[in-house]
C-alpha cells in the first residue's frame, strides 16, 4: 500500500532533517538517507487503484490557489455570484497564462483544517457554480480562454443548498458550458466526483493528473449503494474505472499527466511544470479553432462516450 511506503518516507526525511553538521559520517548518512528515499519513491509505478484514491485525497496534495500561484500571473479574483451570496469554495477570476489574459475557475480545499471548514472541504453550494457561470460568461464576452481546476469530493449536499437550487444551478453549468465560443480546458487535479465535479468539466479537452480520479460517485458512496458495505470501498475502486488511466483509455479524457513519484506532494514544483507543459500545448491548438469548430467539437467530444461500449455490446 502506498499509504505505508509514504510513511517510510516521512520517517527517512525526518531522520535527514535531524541530522546537523558537517563531519563526514553525517554527510555520508545523509546520502544513504537520500538513496532510500529515491528507491522507495521509484518503487511506486503500476500503483492499484485504491492507491491512487489514496494519493488524490492526500492532504499535502497541492491546491488550486498553488496552481494559480506557479503557474499564471496577475491573478485578479472575482468574488460573488450577483444573486445571493459569496462561496469560497469556488475560487474563480482572471490571470494571464505566459502573457495572454485567461478565466482560472476551480474547486478550493484547504491547506489545514482551518482552511478547509472555512472553504467546505471544496463542496460548493449552487451560490459556487453560479459564481462559476457568470465567470465563464464574462470570458466569452471579452474572448478568453477557460481553464478549470476540478478537486471536490461532490457538490454540498446539504437540504439548504437543495433549497436554494443546487440541482439547477449544476445543470445550467452543463448546459451553458457547452455552448461557450472560447477554448475551455479542465485540469481533473484530485478528486473530481458526481455532478459538483462535471459542473466544471464540459470542456474541449479534459486533462487528469496521472493519480486523480474522476467519477460519478465516491467508492464509498458506490460500495454503500451496491453492495451496502462501504467497507467494500477498495474493491470499488478497482470495478468504478475510476483512474486516469482507465478514463484514457475509454475515452473520456485527452490527456494524463504524469505526477513525481510517490504523488503530487513529492515534488510539486515537477508537477506544476508538467501542468504548464500541457495547458500551453492544448490552449495552443484549441486556439487556432474558429468559435463553431470550438462548439462543435465540445459537442462531439461528449457524444463519443461510451459509444465505442454500446457498438461492442
Amino acid at each position: 500500500m502506498i499509504k505505508e511506503v509514504l510513511k517510510m518516507v516521512e520517517q527517512l526525511e525526518a531522520e535527514e532533517q535531524a541530522l546537523q553538521g558537517d563531519a563526514p559520517e553525517l554527510a555520508l548518512r545523509r546520502r544513504q538517507l537520500e538513496r532510500d528515499r529515491r528507491e522507495l519513491l521509484e518503487s511506486c509505478h503500476d500503483l492499484p487503484a485504491e492507491d491512487r484514491v489514496y494519493l488524490a485525497r492526500h492532504p499535502r496534495r497541492p491546491k488550486i490557489d498553488d496552481y494559480i500561484a506557479e503557474i499564471f500571473t496577475d491573478f485578479f479574483e472575482q468574488r460573488g455570484d450577483r444573486q445571493c451570496r459569496e462561496d469560497a469554495s469556488i475560487l474563480g477570476g482572471v490571470a494571464l497564462f505566459h502573457g495572454q489574459p485567461v478565466t482560472v475557475i476551480g474547486h478550493r480545499k484547504g491547506h489545514n483544517m482551518q482552511e478547509s471548514m472555512k472553504y467546505n472541504f471544496g463542496m460548493p453550494g449552487p451560490e459556487g457554480y453560479r459564481k462559476a457561470l457568470r465567470l465563464m460568461e464574462q470570458a466569452q464576452k471579452f474572448g478568453r480562454p477557460i481553464i478549470t481546476f476540478i478537486d471536490t469530493p461532490g457538490a454540498y449536499p446539504g437540504k439548504e443548498a437543495e433549497e436554494r437550487g443546487q440541482g439547477e444551478a449544476i445543470a445550467r453549468n452543463l448546459a451553458e458550458m457547452s455552448k461557450l465560443d472560447v477554448p475551455v480546458i479542465a485540469v481533473v487535479t484530485g478528486e473530481g466526483s458526481s455532478g459538483g465535479a462535471l459542473a466544471l468539466g464540459v470542456a474541449n479537452r479534459v486533462l487528469m493528473l496521472e493519480n486523480a480520479i474522476y467519477s460519478v460517485l465516491s467508492p464509498e458512496g458506490f460500495a454503500s449503494i451496491l453492495w451496502r458495505d462501504a467497507a467494500r470501498s477498495q474493491e470499488a475502486c478497482r470495478v468504478m474505472k475510476l483512474t486516469a488511466q482507465d478514463l484514457k483509455e475509454g475515452g473520456v479524457i485527452e490527456q494524463v499527466i504524469t505526477e513525481p513519484d510517490g504523488g503530487a506532494q513529492a515534488d510539486p514544483g515537477a508537477l506544476f511544470a508538467q501542468v504548464d507543459k500541457a495547458l500551453q500545448k492544448n490552449l495552443e491548438e484549441l486556439c487556432g479553432m474558429s468559435a463553431a469548430q470550438l462548439r462543435e467539437q465540445r459537442y462531439e467530444k461528449f457524444r463519443r462516450i461510451g459509444r465505442g461500449t454500446e457498438e461492442s455490446a
